[in-house]
């Protein structure tokens, strides 16, 4: 799978998603070190830069082996990391996938995790010639449902104690779209 190795940037009317640099390390900690940000997420708010930028070194090995990465969401008006979104993991073998998010608070209930997660589920579809592409959220944080759901996700289940996250086990939410859903 070498959408990984040569991951273009993807254009959207407010956003672009790009590979993540060196140089978005200070961005990555201003939004990532919001413990809002990380309480629903697998990984614990960045203490400092260097947590950040071991995310970032993190990031780019798997860029560089071709792995299931994420894109860096870039608000245009500033140019600036407000967010990542990527796959989590790919099946090629069953044309599937799973995409995670994350975004800066002080850009929640704009429609901007709506619009980067349409943009990849395009690319999923268009360019990467996947038929299922699902995402999880805690039950906790409905917010992110509604984001699926606005971008043709349909919910499939409850997957009680799938997770362990922030010492407890926690139950997600499953949502999915498929390609002839898309098409629609």
């Amino acid at each position: 799978m070498d959408y990984f190795q040569h991951t273009p940037v993807i254009r959207t009317q407010r956003l672009h998603l790009r590979k993540l640099t060196m140089k978005d390390a200070g961005d990555v900690f201003e939004y990532s070190k919001d413990p809002l940000v990380a309480e629903h997420v697998l990984w614990d708010a960045h203490r400092s830069v260097s947590e950040s930028k071991g995310y970032i070194r993190y990031m780019m090995r798997k860029y560089r082996y071709g792995e299931p990465s994420s894109w860096g969401i870039v608000w245009d008006a500033e140019e600036k990391v407000i967010g990542t979104i990527g796959f989590m993991w790919i099946q090629p073998e069953n044309a599937a996938a799973e995409v995670g998010y994350s975004l800066a608070r002080r850009f929640w209930n704009r429609g901007i995790m709506t619009e980067a997660l349409q943009a990849l589920i395009r690319y999923g579809f268009e360019e990467m010639h996947l038929n299922r592409i699902e995402a999880i959220h805690e039950t906790d944080n409905p917010a992110s449902g509604a984001v699926m759901r606005k971008c043709g996700m349909l919910h499939e289940g409850t997957m009680r104690s799938k997770l362990i996250n922030k010492g407890k086990f926690v139950d997600v939410e499953l949502y999915a779209i498929l390609r002839r859903d898309f098409q629609k």
